[in-house]
């Protein structure tokens, strides 16, 4: 199997390379914005036409939620043409491409969790940017996985685990939203189901194409998110000094950009047809010690 990993810096990206590099009878080319730009529909196209690979894995992506609300056009730019621009270009080799989108498509209101059947109304940019992506990619290669996560976190890049951890060392205490919920997801599981998805993909007659759900459970808050991480921080003999978190609302905490009050991501479909389970996110802040 021949894969095209792109974003290969990101959180996802990072565990993709790291994962596929220790899979037997397995070749991937890992690009970063650097190697391979895709917004240059051209460079994409030879570069694709090229390498020639069995799946195009995308984790490119432009995540920065409240800078996309001043910097809409380089939003669109990555998370919508850049996605078309692969998605033709698998198509065009007969490759499978599977993208990563995200919870910010829904608007995060609906009481319980949301299945990929459900209504989507993104609150901002990044939200509708990713949405538009997700649009186009299935329009350009049927041959498409559309896998919606949420929360992400890993050793790798910037995420809240990783904030928690270095406020921890700089402040006595900490107020955390906790009236928003979601399932904290790794970006290692998120690798390895996209890398079994793959594997999947390459006998085309056994892969469902389409949207699906992947995320932790179980849901918290970010307020339980956070006391989780201290008190495995705390299991870990990793905080130098007690914090105390204390819970606050989302209008406490202002942003440019609307957050979803509900990004709770029903993974009952991926798991029915993949056999994959959600992503165990207690136990991968069992080595805390490497996101330091």
């Amino acid at each position: 199997m021949k894969v095209l990993v792109t974003g290969s810096n990101g959180q996802v990206g990072t565990c993709l390379v790291k994962q596929l590099s220790e899979i037997a009878n397995v070749s991937f080319w890992a690009v970063d914005r650097t190697e391979l730009d895709i917004t240059d529909e051209k460079a994409v196209k030879n570069s694709v036409k090229r390498y020639s690979p069995d799946v195009i894995i995308n984790a490119a992506a432009y995540t920065a939620v409240d800078k996309a609300e001043a910097e809409v056009k380089l939003s669109y730019l990555v998370n919508r043409e850049g996605a078309r621009y692969l998605a033709e270009a698998a198509n065009d080799i007969g490759a499978t491409i599977l993208h990563i989108s995200t919870d910010y498509v829904f608007a995060g209101d609906k009481d319980g969790m949301y299945d990929e059947n459900d209504s989507v109304r993104p609150q901002g940019v990044y939200g509708q940017s990713k949405l538009e992506g997700e649009v186009e990619v299935a329009k350009a290669c049927p041959r498409h996985i559309i896998l919606r996560t949420a929360w992400v976190f890993s050793e790798y890049g910037n995420n809240f685990v990783k904030t928690m951890l270095r406020l921890a060392d700089n402040r006595d205490s900490l107020g955390i939203v906790a009236d928003q919920f979601g399932g904290p997801t790794y970006a290692g599981d998120i690798a390895k189901a996209l890398i079994y998805i793959a594997n999947k993909s390459v006998n085309r007659g056994s892969v469902s194409y389409g949207i699906y759900h992947f995320s932790g459970l179980p849901h918290v808050s970010w307020y339980e998110f956070a006391k989780a991480v201290f008190d495995k921080a705390k299991e870990q003999c990793l905080l130098r000094k007690e914090i105390i978190v204390s819970p606050i609302n989302t209008e406490d905490y202002p942003t440019l950009a609307k957050r979803p009050a509900n990004s709770t991501l029903d993974t009952k479909k991926i798991n029915s047809q993949f056999g994959i389970q959600p992503s165990n996110w207690l136990f991968a802040l069992n080595n805390l010690s490497e996101y330091k």
